[in-house]
């Protein structure tokens, strides 16, 4: 039978599983066991199904089981403990607390602050989701509280959690890594500009939307002393330590991205214990947490492995390479091709299913056109990113609008985002255009 055209049909057939809501894990990892059985069974023209099912069988336990034990993949939960962690110690709030303090005078001070914390946030956790949900629950209110428009007291803290992509550790970045074979230490370094870049970006949204319409946001009427600044900045240490320990370790050789991650998590609980913020009971309550998203986390991984492992097999890859090359595209035009691709199933898929889905077809696209991987990299988690709060799916939408209930509806919550979305477009075009930022600081290691 035409490999090609069991890939092709495998593909459409996991959209369609996706589409009747069939959890991602099992859409992949079984439409890629019977597309395997039925390639071998045919393998000599005639259907002979007891010779496919010693090879289908290896297929799928062998490449399952190379994945779980993969060592990089140990840094997933890892730092998904630290997120936890320091979410209990009080670490990750404390920052937001700092930046709300420094940034009080400032027109749309509340919001900035959110997006600030949302930052912080994201270079401990690597998790958007985690970030939208546990800043929403901290900052949304606030706004609220103070008479914020609810379009800006939501949109911010939705678009700032997208930060979690970006900024390293990314959980995203570690599966990319993963499946590309590219460096997951230069990875993370490659995000530290663009993402910093994103959080600019969303706070010169927040100055220019609050100058031009100052009832968004109520102007601070109390008293803030330097005290009170230098307090709250010493107070944020600890989430300063870690995210030095991550990339100031990793930049310097010192240790790799999963012995940074391990130094974190030992690092969180010590502060935690010692601050008294941390109890037995915290930190059982995050390894439970932990284990369950990492459980859910593997299982995707696990089943797309396997669906790359039948893509390989299929042949489609070097076909759709060849079909492409010979239609002699542009490097702009494949790039744009892409991106288009990418914010279209962000608009109904999750970032993980969409990356493991895509990148079989796409990484031998990118190597025959000469692109650099790492770039590469940051690209798909930028367009990854603002497939979050890309209506009409946009999952960091939806978590905020969980944790404020009916009191915004969520066509409000979209509305504001839509301004956030231009500069993050701008940002994505920036990136694309300037390999540069990318790259300047993990080939400068």
């Amino acid at each position: 039978m035409d490999g090609t055209l069991i890939g092709l049909v495998a593909f459409g057939a996991v959209l369609f599983l996706l589409a009747l809501r069939v959890p991602i894990a099992f859409a992949l990892a079984g439409i890629a066991t019977i597309g395997t059985f039925v390639i071998f069974a045919f393998r000599t023209g005639t259907f002979m199904p007891e010779r496919a099912i010693r090879p289908t069988s290896s297929l799928v336990f062998s490449n399952s089981f190379d994945l779980i034990h993969s060592y990089d993949l140990s840094m997933i939960p890892l730092f998904v403990a630290l997120g936890h962690i320091a979410y209990r110690a009080d670490i990750t709030t404390k920052i937001y607390h700092a930046a709300r303090v420094w940034l009080a005078k400032v027109p749309g001070g509340v919001a900035m602050a959110s997006v600030v914390g949302c930052g912080g946030f994201s270079a401990i956790t690597g998790s958007s989701i985690a970030c939208a949900s546990t800043m929403g629950r901290i900052c949304t209110p606030e706004m609220l509280s103070v008479g914020y428009d609810k379009r800006l007291a939501t949109a911010s803290v939705a678009a700032g959690g997208t930060l979690g992509s970006l900024i390293p550790p990314s959980v995203l970045f570690i599966i990319y890594g993963i499946f590309t074979e590219t460096s997951i230490s230069q990875l993370f370094l490659a995000g530290i500009l663009p993402g910093l870049v994103s959080l600019l970006g969303f706070l010169l949204v927040i100055f220019i939307w609050v100058k031009r319409d100052p009832d968004a946001a109520p102007a601070f009427t109390g008293t803030i002393t330097m005290a009170d600044r230098g307090r709250a900045a010493i107070e944020s240490w600890p989430a300063v330590l870690l995210f030095v320990i991550i990339v100031g370790g990793i930049y310097g050789g010192i240790f790799t991205a999963t012995e940074a991650a391990a130094v974190c998590v030992s690092a969180a609980i010590l502060i935690g214990l010692a601050q008294r913020k941390l109890t037995l009971r915290g930190i059982w309550e995050s390894l439970r947490e932990t284990a369950i998203q990492t459980t859910s986390i593997f299982l995707i991984a696990a089943g797309a492995k396997i669906f790359v492992a039948f893509i390989a097999l299929t042949g489609v890859a070097p076909d759709i390479v060849e079909a492409v090359t010979a239609a002699e595209l542009s490097p702009v035009v494949l790039m744009l091709a892409i991106a288009l691709i990418y914010l279209a199933l962000g608009m109904f898929l999750d970032p993980i299913g969409i990356m493991v889905l895509t990148l079989p077809l796409m990484i031998p696209l990118i190597e025959t056109y000469g692109f650099d991987l790492i770039w590469f990299g940051v690209v798909v988690i930028k367009l990854l990113e603002i497939g979050l709060i890309t209506p009409p799916v946009g999952l960091n939408v939806f978590v905020i609008a969980g944790v404020v209930g009916r009191e915004v509806p969520i066509d409000r919550i979209f509305a504001g985002i839509a301004r956030f979305l231009a500069l993050d477009v701008l940002v994505l075009i920036l990136i694309m255009a300037v390999p540069a930022l990318s790259l300047l600081i993990p080939y400068s290691m």
